[in-house]
């Protein structure tokens, strides 16, 4: 063991007279240790949120979304043939998009209607949230009673509706609702827009909000009827392998398809979203890091006052020949000896609290406002590797100026006043 490291873990055990000094040590420990903890139960909760959402997002929207300048997409199975064999394209289903309005006998409502392929294994993150009814339910027509009390029934298409939209308009599994459908060129004529009749097949739960009361869902099939789009559609959404790699994919489409046709990824689509996330992750990252540099503000009042409490010892080791540099190492050894068993017992109780909010759940947080029930963790490794050097490297720039300090200390000052 080299002199530097043996001095520096000696002067860690304090002699009677110095208790304050130890004292204060056991502080900038302390300190370290609960910043980063802070540390890390802060970003695995920020980064449990931010994953949450995009899972929210993107269980609703595609990761790549094809669209034609022209509008309509007419020869759309030979455009999805050419996209699916393409690198890190896990998927490609044709989609008809577009806004309409919904009405009952007492409430009627704006949507996004979204006419998809009725097979689960062709839209699963709409079957995953299903609270009542499946995809699949969309190919079949459904017996409705013509009117009230009377035995006749007529056969309807099905649509889906989320949670929120369906209790908006006050319909259950089984009631007819009105698809008032766009008005087109019958405007011109002052016409009433036509009007489609459909019955609730199914109901879904997406957990937000925005998606629950503004989204529909009908077949391929009848979304093209309503919007005349004939045997076209409007829209191609691509699934990928990888999500960060939606960019990558998208201009491999975009260079594929050539002009007239465009492809935006997930992220251009929610781009002020996700940079308030990222810009809020590093606003408190940098928020709970003054933790850490309040402590390392104590490490330097504790090496600052060990210096001077060890004046006659560098004296004597100066005097025996040892270096500037050397008396410096002992000081900056003890110094990160203190980051360091603060940072692994911080490691070890940030790990802690996360686990237990995993695994308990016992913050509730109010669902209409966080869209959540309980606070998301999500733990990764590289999260507690970068907490560990920030925390590591302030620790290292709190001991410079005490041992530059000790080192600067000239024996003969000592001996000539001590």
């Amino acid at each position: 063991m080299r002199y530097e490291l043996f001095i520096g873990l000696r002067y860690l055990r304090a002699k009677r007279r110095e208790r304050f000094v130890s004292l204060i040590t056991w502080i900038a420990t302390i300190g370290v240790a609960i910043g980063v903890m802070a540390l890390n139960i802060v970003l695995a909760i920020l980064t449990g949120f931010e994953e949450d959402l995009r899972d929210r997002i993107l269980g609703f929207t595609p990761h790549v979304l094809v669209q034609s300048e022209a509008g309509a997409i007419p020869n759309y199975p030979d455009i999805v043939a050419r996209i699916r064999p393409l690198p890190k394209v896990a998927d490609a289903q044709p989609l008809v998009y577009g806004q309409l309005m919904l009405s009952t006998a007492n409430s009627a409502a704006g949507v996004m209607l979204r006419g998809v392929v009725p097979e689960p294994s062709k839209a699963p993150e709409l079957e995953k949230h299903m609270l009542e009814g499946s995809v699949s339910e969309l190919a079949d027509t459904y017996a409705v009673p013509l009117s009230e009390g009377m035995g006749d029934t007529v056969r309807l298409p099905g649509i889906i509706l989320g949670a929120e939209l369906a209790r908006q308009l006050s319909v259950e599994i089984g009631d007819p609702l009105n698809v008032v459908t766009p008005i087109g060129r019958t405007a011109r004529l002052n016409t009433s827009p036509p009007v489609k009749r459909f019955a609730v097949i199914g109901i879904f739960d997406a957990g937000m909000p925005q998606y629950d009361a503004t989204r529909a869902y009908v077949s391929l099939a009848d979304a093209q009827r309503i919007y005349g789009l004939g045997d076209a559609v409007n829209r191609i959404e691509v699934r990928v392998d990888d999500l960060y790699a939606a960019g990558e994919v998208a201009k491999r489409i975009a260079a594929v398809m050539g002009p007239g046709f465009r492809a935006t990824d997930w992220m251009q689509e929610n781009h002020n979203l996700l940079a308030v996330l990222t810009l809020q992750k590093a606003v408190y990252f940098v928020v709970v890091l003054l933790i850490v540099l309040v402590a390392a503000a104590t490490i330097v009042a504790t090496l600052v006052m060990v210096v001077a409490d060890k004046r006659k010892d560098i004296a004597v080791l100066k005097s025996m020949g040892a270096s500037r540099a050397g008396i410096g190492r002992i000081f900056v050894y003890k110094g990160l000896f203190v980051g360091t068993i603060g940072t692994i017992a911080g490691n070890l109780a940030g790990y802690l609290g996360c686990w237990v909010l995993q695994r308990y759940h016992f913050i509730e947080l109010p669902k209409d406002v966080f869209y959540v029930s309980t606070v998301p963790v999500k733990l990764y490794p590289e999260y507690f590797a970068i907490v560990t050097f920030a925390s590591l490297a302030i620790c290292f720039l709190a001991t410079i100026y005490p041992a530059r300090q000790a080192a600067r200390l000239a024996p003969v000052d000592v001996i000539r006043y001590e």
